[in-house]
């Protein structure tokens, strides 16, 4: 036995339930590290040994005994079934949940610096799911948008063509024409929002043919530091990179500078703006098959209340699930998304119900 103490039953239950966590996290990450390669793959290592760490301390106070170590958590257990299957953002984005919730800051039995460890690995995981995040914003950014407008806009259209007592025929057409409408609409603002985006982003890139001037500049005007108090350096930081730059053109010999010696920050992160055809095409298809939804019940033969009801209900679930995946995605709570995205569609879908009924009692 070491020098801990050997614990009441409940203690020792508590130790054996972090244990078994603490060794379905360690395999979640190196799931994940299989699925990656470079720095990423050293990173999630790193986090999977850093677990196994935290893994030892409980074993050691249980003097090495494991027998009776349960399943881990619900939560834990998913997210290893989806790193095994998927290795995804959405993984990241759950075990960055999953850090934070971390019982080790107020647990007796846990060192302080396990719970700073579980602290840090939320950030490190944070930062994981920002990359893939990047990596997705421009087409998922269009897909969401354009799948949540698709069911909202078209189901407040229907129901509100609906109330006013017009054939179901005419309900069903119209449903139609707003899914084409809407989903060639959505598609070229995309296309043309994100060319806008790349451009501009482009026209702020420093020329590239401007380094062929800095071999012949005058070192002690040296007007380069003009070109980075422009792009927002201060004076003084500004001077001392322009004297490193220029040092280091005179000392190569070379006949141009560095490719990134006008550059200040890093480059623009062209995945992260995404591209216009690819945005575009996501944009479409997205909302095409948002605005589907509502006018399924009318494509499949109902009328009137019934299919009134039928529309909202498949609206509803499919705005729960779109508000769940942006809430996963961004690392928030995904019930509180989920049903915030229900609300304000289900609000905006009433509005025009309730104006088609007025107006169809008008015409009546």
């Amino acid at each position: 036995m070491t020098d801990e103490r050997p614990g009441t039953a409940a203690d020792r239950a508590r130790w054996r339930r972090y244990l078994a966590d603490e060794r379905a996290e360690a395999a979640v990450y190196r799931e994940l590290a299989a699925r990656r390669d470079g720095e990423e793959r050293e990173i999630l290592l790193a986090l999977a040994a850093a677990e196994g760490r935290h893994e030892a301390h409980w074993l050691r106070l249980l003097d090495g005994d494991d027998s009776g170590v349960p399943r881990a958590d619900l939560r834990t257990r998913m997210l290893g079934g989806l790193a095994r299957r998927f290795g995804s953002i959405f993984v990241l984005a759950l075990a960055q949940r999953a850090e934070a919730r971390s019982p080790y800051a107020t647990d007796p039995d846990a060192t302080a610096a396990m719970a700073a460890d579980e602290r840090i690995h939320g950030e490190v995981v944070r930062g994981l799911a920002a990359r893939g995040r990047r990596r997705l914003a421009g087409t998922f950014r269009a897909a969401v948008f354009g799948a949540n407008d698709g069911l909202v806009s078209n189901l407040a259209l229907v129901l509100g063509i609906g109330a006013t007592g017009v054939p179901a025929s005419v309900v069903l057409f119209t449903g139609i024409a707003g899914l084409l409408a809407g989903a060639l609409s959505m598609g070229a603002g995309e296309y043309v929002s994100v060319r806008s985006q790349r451009e501009l982003l482009e026209a702020s890139a420093p020329d590239p043919t401007a380094r062929e001037a800095l071999v012949d500049l005058d070192l002690d005007a040296n007007e380069l530091a003009l070109v980075y108090r422009a792009r927002g350096m201060d004076e003084g930081d500004a001077s001392e990179h322009a004297a490193l730059v220029m040092a280091r053109v005179r000392a190569a010999e070379q006949l141009a500078a560095p490719t990134d010696a006008l550059t200040v920050s890093a480059p623009h992160d062209d995945e992260a703006v995404g591209t216009g055809l690819s945005a575009a095409i996501s944009s479409f298809l997205f909302f095409a098959s948002g605005a589907l939804i509502p006018v399924l019940p009318w494509i499949f033969g109902l009328s009137g209340t019934v299919a009134i009801i039928t529309a909202t209900v498949l609206v509803s679930i499919a705005l729960l699930a779109t508000g769940a995946t942006v809430g996963l995605l961004s690392g928030a709570s995904p019930m509180k998304r989920a049903f915030r995205q229900l609300a304000i569609g289900l609000g905006a879908a009433a509005v025009t119900y309730v104006l088609g009924l007025a107006f169809g009692t008008t015409i009546g």
